[in-house]
């Protein structure tokens, strides 16, 4: 699996050619989303609106997996996490980093380059680009010792940029001041004491910002949904996000009804785990017409949902 992904990371490099800091061009992202057709950051990543990513935060992976593989996306959860506030949930808009193995030819040369635009600390990079409402997705190829990319000064200025948590397949270090941060939500591989220290110790180089990555096997989209919960992480494509939420919606709000019919005895469990008659269709409408004000979905979505239905 190792091998492949850097088999992927090493044809991405080739792929990017003039780029600034490893960031992808603005028309190559574009290039590579193209059935995103809403608003985009001045880079290119697709913006999916704040408005969908709260009503995210109550879509279960099992909805948002069924959404996806419906649409042919068979391939987007990662799992096996550590976690930072397993309690809480990470919603946000992927900004992506690749990470890859020292070389110092290589090194070198990125790091030259970033340093005639005036960065320095590599690993800092990307996260100089996070704003409120991204989640930092970065690929650190699982590495441990002398790996680590993120302590709590790193973490506090993700944090401070971006409002959130991270998705990282790397060692973290200072764990236990991350976990002061409070809302840093967070998802990563494994714990180092140890810290990423180039060009003394150089075990890792950053390849490439904004661009697709590997996480787990998961390839991942700058702009992509980050939905995680549970110790899964489902990476959405900004074109689905939409269908997710709704779809979600719609699913907990039948839940709803048919199991305080249930309760109520008009219905049988088997006549409401299965495709609804006629009757029971009109009864859900109108109950959602008047108890439209009490549930756990936002009123303008029930409006919408009542619009589509003929009873």
């Amino acid at each position: 699996m190792l091998k492949r992904g850097f088999i992927l990371m090493l044809f991405l490099f080739g792929l990017v050619g003039q780029v600034l800091a490893q960031q992808i061009s603005k028309e190559e992202l574009i290039f590579l989303t193209p059935e995103w057709k809403g608003e985009r950051f001045e880079d290119g990543r697709p913006k999916v609106s704040d408005a969908i990513l709260e009503r995210m935060k109550q879509v279960s992976i099992e909805e948002a997996w069924a959404v996806m593989k419906n649409a042919g996306y068979r391939y987007q959860i990662a799992e096996d996490w550590k976690l930072i506030n397993p309690d809480s949930v990470l919603v946000g808009r992927a900004l992506t980093a690749t990470f890859m193995p020292g070389r110092p030819a290589v090194w070198k040369a990125i790091d030259d380059r970033g340093k005639a635009q005036g960065k320095r600390g590599q690993n800092t990079w990307p996260v100089d680009l996070l704003v409120k409402g991204d989640v930092y997705v970065a690929n650190q190829f699982g590495a441990d010792i002398d790996g680590p990319t993120i302590g709590d000064n790193v973490g506090n200025a993700i944090y401070a940029n971006s409002g959130n948590g991270i998705v990282y397949d790397g060692a973290l270090r200072d764990v236990e001041g991350l976990m002061e941060i409070g809302d840093f939500t967070s998802f990563y591989t494994s714990y180092d004491a140890s810290h990423h220290n180039p060009p003394g110790d150089l075990n890792t180089m950053i390849i490439g910002i904004n661009q697709p990555t590997l996480i787990r096997k998961v390839t991942v989209m700058p702009g992509d949904v980050v939905l995680g919960k549970l110790g899964v992480v489902v990476f959405i494509p900004p074109h689905l996000a939409e269908k997710v939420v709704t779809t979600s919606e719609i699913v907990r709000l039948r839940d709803m009804f048919g199991h305080q019919r249930i309760r109520e005895g008009k219905y049988t469990a088997g006549q409401i785990d299965t495709r609804w008659a006629d009757d029971i269709e009109k009864d859900f409408s109108k109950w959602l017409n008047d108890h439209i004000d009490e549930l756990p979905v936002p009123k303008e979505q029930i409006q919408e949902i009542l619009k589509s239905r003929t009873w």
